[in-house]
């Protein structure tokens, strides 16, 4: 590789960070200003004085603690059950025989081409009428235990496992569910870590269906909380920003500890075919 070639490939490289940084950068630059300096024009890069009173502010008008447990209830809720039953259906569908398989698998695939919200008014009247779940935790994490991309995920990973190390285990006597659970589940580990991590961004971030399904501010997660920011004539940009910053900040500090760990597992999840 000449210099020159390296060199335009850093350059690519440090532009398309500046352009992924770039919003948080101006979100946190933002939670420091008045309000005068987020509607100015010409736009205003710097605030003259900053302003640590907006977290102050935001903070005051929600209980934040109620908000982040209820995010990290439903975030770890749903990362455990979805992993569970994805694993569980994509081992079904990898390793054993049942009448149907093919056919069943093509049909819950066909599931992917569907947009999302279709399913919120059939989820709304089973969830919140039928159940009764409405303004409830339970309504947050329900919809959400189950992956059609997760199963198609984990599937590949069991398929890649050799046939000879589950006739080993079963000519020893191992149950399939035995199989599954200390021998293929090991196996599978970075598929898990990578389904875990989309899942839990995925659900950290979800805003529509907890303001459909949830009217209390006690039961609603982050995302959906901080919506109420926003309001109906006049909205406070810096204290949107304040806390859109401190929602964030958690995943940001998640990802700066495991970082490797992400990267390896997306990598190795690409390399699975």
């Amino acid at each position: 590789m000449t210099i020159i070639r390296r060199y335009w490939i850093h350059v690519v490289l440090i532009l398309a960070s500046i352009t992924f940084v770039g919003p948080f950068i101006w979100m946190f630059l933002t939670s420091l200003k008045t309000y005068e300096e987020t509607i100015q024009v010409p736009i205003v890069w710097l605030p003259e004085q900053i302003q640590w009173v907006n977290y102050q502010i935001v903070n005051e008008k929600f209980p934040f603690l109620t908000l982040y447990f209820n995010t990290v209830a439903v975030v770890l809720a749903t990362v455990v059950l979805q992993l569970l039953i994805a694993s569980l259906a994509a081992f079904a569908f990898a390793r054993l025989q049942f009448p149907g398989k093919n056919a069943l698998f093509i049909i819950m695939l066909s599931l992917l081409m569907v947009p999302g919200q279709i399913f919120l008014i059939p989820q709304f009247q089973i969830i919140g009428v039928r159940f009764n779940l409405i303004d409830t935790l339970t309504a947050l994490v329900v919809p959400n235990v189950f992956s059609v991309f997760g199963v198609f995920l984990l599937r590949q990973f069991f398929a890649a496992i050799p046939q000879e190390l589950e006739d080993a285990a079963k000519i020893d006597g191992c149950s399939s569910l035995r199989i599954y659970w200390q021998i293929m589940m090991p196996l599978v580990t970075p598929g898990l870590v990578a389904l875990g991590i989309l899942t839990m961004i995925s659900s950290w971030k979800e805003l529509l269906w907890p303001l459909i399904v949830n009217q209390s501010i006690d039961k609603m997660p982050l995302s959906a909380g901080l919506a109420n920011l926003i309001g109906e004539h006049t909205t406070y940009h810096e204290q949107v920003m304040a806390g859109a910053v401190i929602s964030v900040l958690p995943m940001i500090i998640i990802f700066a500890f495991f970082q490797r760990k992400f990267v390896e597992s997306i990598a190795q999840t690409g390399i699975k075919g």
